[in-house]
Parts: C-alpha cells; sequence; structure tokens
C-alpha cells in the first residue's frame, strides 16, 4: 500500500480510495465472470466476493454521511460518550488491517453472494467508490475528528468519522489483497 490509511489526512484517504478504484479495475476487471467466481473451496471467498463484500459493507455508512453533509446528524447516547470512540477506532482498525493475521468473521448482513457474483462486480465497484470519495470529498470542511458515527456493525462501536474513513479504506485494502491471493493460486483458471 502506497499510503497508511491508520495516519491519513482525509485528502490522503480520498487519494488512496482513487488507488483501490483504479488497481482494482487494472487488475480484476479484465477477469471473466468464471474467474471472478473462482474459488479454491467453499468456505473462501472468490475475487467477486471480495468486492462484493466491500460494497455490502460499505453502503450502509453512505445515508450517515449524507445526513452528516446535510447536517442532520444528531448523537445518540453511545456516540456521547467520552474515550469510547477512540479506543473503538483504534480497535476495528487494528482489526481490518492486511497485516492482521487475525480472521474476522462477516457478520451476516456483510457476507456476499454466495452463488455466482454479477460479471459486473469490478465496475460496480468503481461506481459505489466513486460514490465513497464523492461524499467523503463532501465532508473536507467538517471537523472529522469531533464528528462521531457508529459503526454499522454494531450500535455500541462509535468512533470518530475520519476513523471510520480510515477504517473503510484500510478494510478495502485487506480484501483487494486477499483476491490478489485468490488470483495468484496455482489451481485459479488463467484462461
Amino acid at each position: 500500500m502506497s499510503s497508511n490509511p491508520e495516519k491519513s489526512s482525509l485528502s490522503g484517504l480520498i487519494t488512496e480510495a482513487g488507488k483501490i478504484r483504479d488497481e482494482a479495475g487494472a487488475t480484476f476487471g479484465s477477469l471473466s465472470p468464471a474467474q471472478l467466481n473462482w474459488k479454491r473451496s467453499a468456505e473462501e471467498w472468490s475475487v467477486g466476493q471480495c468486492f462484493d463484500h466491500l460494497i455490502l459493507t460499505n453502503r450502509p455508512y453512505f445515508p450517515l454521511f449524507e445526513k452528516i453533509i446535510a447536517g442532520e446528524h444528531r448523537r445518540t447516547l453511545w456516540e456521547r460518550v467520552p474515550v469510547l470512540p477512540g479506543l473503538f477506532g483504534k480497535l476495528v482498525l487494528g482489526a481490518v488491517k492486511p497485516e492482521s493475521t487475525r480472521k474476522v468473521k462477516a457478520r451476516p448482513a456483510f457476507v456476499p453472494a454466495a452463488s455466482e457474483v454479477d460479471g459486473q462486480i469490478i465496475s460496480q465497484f468503481a461506481q459505489h467508490q466513486d460514490n465513497l470519495m464523492r461524499l467523503m470529498k463532501a465532508t473536507e470542511g467538517l471537523e472529522l475528528e469531533k464528528i462521531i458515527i457508529t459503526s454499522a456493525v454494531s450500535p455500541v462501536v462509535t468512533y470518530s468519522l475520519l476513523d471510520g474513513y480510515r477504517i473503510l479504506i484500510t478494510h478495502e485494502r485487506r480484501h483487494f489483497l486477499q483476491a490478489e491471493r485468490v488470483m495468484a493460486a496455482e489451481e485459479f483458471p488463467r484462461a
């Protein structure tokens, strides 16, 4: 990874999101539906499932980002508890790091399609990424470290909006690398 999302500013995170979009297109954009859906075992994800998972995981945040941009976000009780957002931000960020050896089981709502993933999943991810970057750019003038949001995974996990962005981009890089490992498998269909 060229930059470190854990330490990045908003502009650095937007740049990294764009790199992930572009690299996904360059690396996986020409794969056939069969290649996108190939997996070594039933328990492992295909390239397509990795990107389907990212869309499913990020999408619930979009309405929240829209509310923040519109000035309509109101803190919940959990979002008002001091200290927790900083602790949870570091904890979640550590869990999604690409180099983390700890496997994190996806919540049922974020598990990708078990059957064939759409052959257009990479272009769908690119559109999704464009929307994410648009929303991130729209929050440029806000105090991102002071805006506290709730995780889409758990209603008691809170972190700053900036940590939220860091978590999303770091999580994307983790699954991008997972998709690369799928493609690098000896058994991966090359033609």
